[in-house]
């Protein structure tokens, strides 16, 4: 696999995002922005900066401010305070009309009484283009779509998925320089939400448009995203490249909100040293003084299954214990289909219980089952500590 394969922090055409991230200018760039609605602050004090053909999700829980801050960009609701700028272009206060974007809703907005060809042509017809090449056009959008034979239908006769594709092609049509969207697979069934992602990310790369998505969903930003952009309470909480957030979580709402994650309470030692229960591990470095109470996070496929132990190469008959390596007793397991997911318990972690995701190869090997013994150690570079607090 090529070097640009091998780094998540390349972007198509092998431009390193790292790069592009620190010499070139923004395209759209967010600074100290404030929402208010009466006493309730919605936004504090945001400041975002987009690279040009960089899709970005904005992922968090209902009521994080994350659609709040894409109304705000689209002029949809204009913020209290604060500067955006799109292109070099101040367009803080401009009406959405006047604002260069193309915007896909949840629920889609289609026109019922109007055909798909039409829908797809209302925005291009406003647009100077005379009547034959508003034609061309959308039949390049159906073509682009993948729905070049269902033009002449209207919105209730196709499927959500083929709504939804009609939407984007819609917000697509006057090739704007900026691509919202507002939870646009949230309403689809499962098999057809993966499908859709696959296709727009896909789209989204082949127009190299820059795209702002909103989602709550988890898996779709870590699968469609270059970067996400993690909020709670009206704040960013981390903002990363998809393996930044989920291996390496700034904080423990971010550990807690995207994939599964142990939460054990403990108490700090030295950097690097943290005491679970009668168990004193090594960690991730740290900065919090000894004797503070903290939790310590691994995530449940982290935790590595060694049996009896680990045996030396160079004598059989030496069994060594690795660093964080403590025995457990199985107290239930979960199938679900591509692993077991089990609960641990242990004497030396008092009455906190362990969450391991364990393959079927391994359990297969250790004939793991319920109330057996095992072995398990947590790796030191997996091992976070966090301040208590929402997780």
């Amino acid at each position: 696999m090529s070097a640009v394969a091998d780094n998540p922090n390349t972007l198509l055409g092998g431009a390193d995002l790292t790069e592009a991230t620190t010499e070139a200018r923004p395209y759209l760039s967010i600074e100290g922005l404030w929402k208010a609605f009466g006493d309730f602050i919605a936004l504090k004090d945001i400041s975002l900066d987009i690279q040009e053909g960089e899709f970005v999700c904005f992922l968090g829980p209902s009521g994080c401010g994350k659609t709040t801050l894409l109304r705000a960009i689209a002029g949809l609701d204009l913020q209290t305070k604060g500067t955006t700028t799109q292109a070099g272009k101040d367009i803080s206060s401009l009406p959405p009309s006047s604002r260069d974007f193309g915007i896909v809703f949840q629920s889609y907005a289609l026109f019922p009484n109007l055909t798909i060809k039409k829908n797809i042509a209302f925005g291009l017809e406003n647009t100077g283009r005379s009547k034959s090449e508003v034609e061309a056009r959308v039949s390049e959008l159906l073509e682009l779509v993948g729905l070049t034979d269902q033009g002449s239908k209207y919105p209730a006769q196709l499927s959500g998925g083929q709504q939804q594709r009609i939407a984007l092609a819609r917000a697509i049509a006057t090739s704007p320089g900026l691509l919202l969207l507002d939870e646009p697979l949230s309403a689809l069934d499962a098999r057809v939400r993966v499908r859709l992602r696959h296709e727009i990310k896909e789209l989204q790369r082949k127009l190299g448009v820059t795209t702002v998505m909103v989602t709550h969903d988890q898996e779709e930003a870590l699968s469609m995203a270059d970067r996400i952009v993690v909020m709670n309470h009206g704040v960013i909480e981390q903002v990363g490249y998809p393996t930044e957030v989920y291996r390496d979580p700034a904080t423990l709402f971010v550990a807690d909100f995207i994939g599964e994650m142990n939460q054990i309470p403990a108490i700090s030692g030295l950097s690097g040293q943290v005491q679970i229960g009668a168990a004193d591990m090594i960690c991730r470095p740290h900065d919090f003084g000894e004797g503070t109470s903290v939790v310590a996070a691994i995530r449940p496929e982290d935790v590595i299954p060694h049996g009896d132990g680990i045996r030396t190469t160079g004598a059989d008959d030496v069994i060594i214990t690795p660093e964080n390596a403590f025995e457990v007793t199985v107290d239930e397991m979960e199938f679900l289909g591509s692993f077991w997911r089990c609960c641990l318990g242990s004497e030396r972690f008092s009455n906190s219980e362990l969450i391991a995701d364990f393959s079927i190869n391994a359990v297969r090997r250790l004939e793991l089952a319920e109330n057996k013994k095992l072995t398990i150690e947590l790796p030191k570079d997996r091992l976070m500590v966090f301040a208590p607090g929402v997780g």
